[in-house]
């Protein structure tokens, strides 16, 4: 496979703003509607009816205008733009608690934004576990001066689907002892995959009376890829699942790796991809010369013990005569060959053009991952610190002086692990809950390393895929064990490390990244797994403290707790 064809290796990383930006508006009404996501009727959170969400279509430069109604009879909602990094509008995060008050029912609310940068994004509920629901959708950001080349492109949006409610999931996770809910029921490409039977079951002991058998319109039913031979295709793949890490394959064809949370990277070819909940990626496909098959497109379980069937698709060539693939679908590799998973995201390396990180930090946050429990109920914690997010939000607080909307003290910077064995359950399983902030002066370089350890029983590290709002910042390196401040730095990669937004952190071993303060506003850094981040597992970040004091926030975002208070009140002595 020829990479030069496709690829021009410099890339201009920042888009300028012109004239001719356009203004993208609509107005959404989010509500409950039954759906057959996996051919078994259930609950989703649809927008304007549809499921997923509309994809939002848009060039680096335009500014969106998103009218959100929130139409739930008993819920609020607000709606997270996963990887804009809302440069002079970090009230539009979406972001409940952090940036602004859920959306209460039957109020809109405005979300007025500039997609400053292309690349693969999405968009979804980040309050509750909203997400779980099915409340997400694509949002692709195309470049002016494109530097790939190809004849075509296709979105897959993946996903995983419980039939347990999310109300019923949270009550789960939140009892004492916590119920924990149990791996997906099915995974779902674009919103569609199957429970009760299988597209490929003709290869299985089960044979042709497992085999789907879809009607017109069926909500379930896979949409094929149609493709032409002898071209180009990029595949945008986006991860928007609830728990489930996840791989990728398409039968008979090498992907080329070019893309990967909005920022290009140096190509690379694999036969499959690893993606992470929170993660984005665009790989290159080349289809064979005069093809008349058919060919499976499989997700399957990655990371986690796989009680998940396999979604599946189809890689259609126009002229197919078969009604099928002639074998089976690719198998998903083992689910705990965690190597595999650290080979593919090692191989992922900034291309040219792309600045390299400052050399030095000015500060650091070192991050043990623990899980713990807190008065006998099951909680993830951040340096023994379990996150509770305020009903004040944050940005509100701090634009007006509010003392007592959350704890003042930071919590620490750093946790003394001299004596902490990573290996092993912790010895003193209690935690404490907090709702404190980091909090960092405008324009510095700050070093995050996440450190993971141990559960409460076993022998079990789990991924934890964490992202950060507002920004993108470097991978400098993974290692394994315990991080060794003073030696593990000396690996770092300072010369072309990728620009991300979501980064992996693997059983028992660290994670370091680098990122500039040059964003001024509160940001949330978490695990992007659904029910981690219900139990704890995050810190928020402030910073240009000064700044966000001047900011003109609507009025509207700030509407609960003592911001609205502070606004019932404005200008009365």
């Amino acid at each position: 496979m020829a990479l030069n064809v496709w690829w021009l290796v410099t890339v201009i990383m920042v888009v300028i703003h012109s004239a001719s930006a356009a203004v993208i508006e609509s107005t959404w009404e989010v509500e409950y509607k039954f759906w057959w996501p996996d051919c078994k009727e259930g609950i989703v959170m649809a927008i304007n009816g549809q499921f997923p969400g509309p994809t939002i279509d848009a060039v680096a430069g335009d500014t969106v205008i998103i009218h959100v109604t929130n139409k739930l009879s008993t819920e609020g909602v607000v709606i997270h733009w996963h990887g804009i990094r809302q440069r002079g509008t970090p009230w539009a995060d979406g972001a409940a608690g952090v940036t602004q008050c859920p959306i209460n029912p039957g109020e809109t609310f405005t979300y007025n934004f500039t997609v400053d940068k292309a690349g693969t994004h999405f968009y979804h509920g980040h309050y509750g576990m909203q997400r779980s629901a099915g409340l997400y959708g694509l949002l692709i950001v195309k470049s002016p001066k494109e530097r790939l080349v190809y004849d075509g492109e296709f979105n897959l949006l993946l996903s995983d689907w419980w039939h347990q409610s999310i109300h019923s999931q949270e009550l789960a996770l939140s009892s004492r002892p916590m119920r924990w809910i149990g791996e997906p029921q099915s995974l779902l490409i674009n919103g569609r995959g199957q429970f009760n039977c299988s597209q490929a079951a003709y290869f299985s002991k089960g044979g042709e009376k497992d085999v789907c058998k879809f009607k017109d319109n069926d909500e379930c039913a896979p949409h094929a890829l149609r493709v032409e031979p002898n071209k180009v295709y990029r595949l945008r793949i986006a991860s928007t699942t609830a728990l489930a890490s996840l791989n990728l394959a398409v039968q008979g064809h090498k992907l080329v790796v070019v893309e990967a949370d909005g920022n290009y990277v140096a190509p690379f070819t694999v036969k499959d991809i690893d993606i992470y909940s929170g993660e984005t990626y665009s790989v290159l496909l080349k289809t064979h010369s005069n093809q008349s098959k058919k060919y499976w497109i499989s997700v399957g379980v990655r990371g986690r013990k796989p009680n998940t069937s396999q979604a599946l698709t189809l890689l259609n060539y126009v002229n197919a005569t078969e009604s099928r693939p002639s074998h089976p679908p690719p198998v998903t590799p083992r689910w705990d060959d965690t190597e595999r998973s650290k080979s593919f995201t090692k191989k992922i390396f900034a291309t040219k053009g792309y600045p390299p990180p400052p050399k030095k930090s000015d500060d650091q946050l070192f991050l043990l991952n623990t899980q713990n429990l807190l008065d006998d109920y099951t909680k993830w914690s951040i340096n023994n610190v379990s996150l509770s997010v305020p009903v004040t939000p944050y940005i509100g607080s701090i634009k007006y002086g509010l003392k007592s909307a959350y704890d003042l003290k930071s919590p620490a910077k750093t946790f003394v692990i001299d004596n902490y064995d990573i290996m092993k359950p912790p010895p003193n399983p209690n935690t404490t809950k907090g709702s404190g902030i980091y909090s960092f002066p405008y324009g510095i370089v700050v070093d995050v390393i996440l450190q993971n350890a141990n559960v409460l029983k076993g022998k079990i590290s789990e991924i934890h895929p964490w992202h950060l709002h507002g920004h993108d910042f470097w991978v400098l390196g993974y290692g394994e064990g315990r991080f060794r401040p003073g030696i593990d730095e000396k690996t770092y990669n300072l010369r072309n490390p990728p620009l991300r937004n979501t980064v992996a952190l693997f059983p028992y071993g660290w994670t370091a990244l680098r990122f500039v303060t040059d964003n001024p506003g509160v940001w949330f850094f978490h695990c992007h797994i659904e029910p981690h981040l219900h139990m704890g597992m995050g810190v928020v970040l402030a910073e240009g403290l000064d700044q966000i004091s001047q900011m003109e926030i609507p009025d509207e975002a700030l509407g609960c707790g003592l911001t609205r208070k502070w606004l019932m009140n404005r200008g009365r002595p």
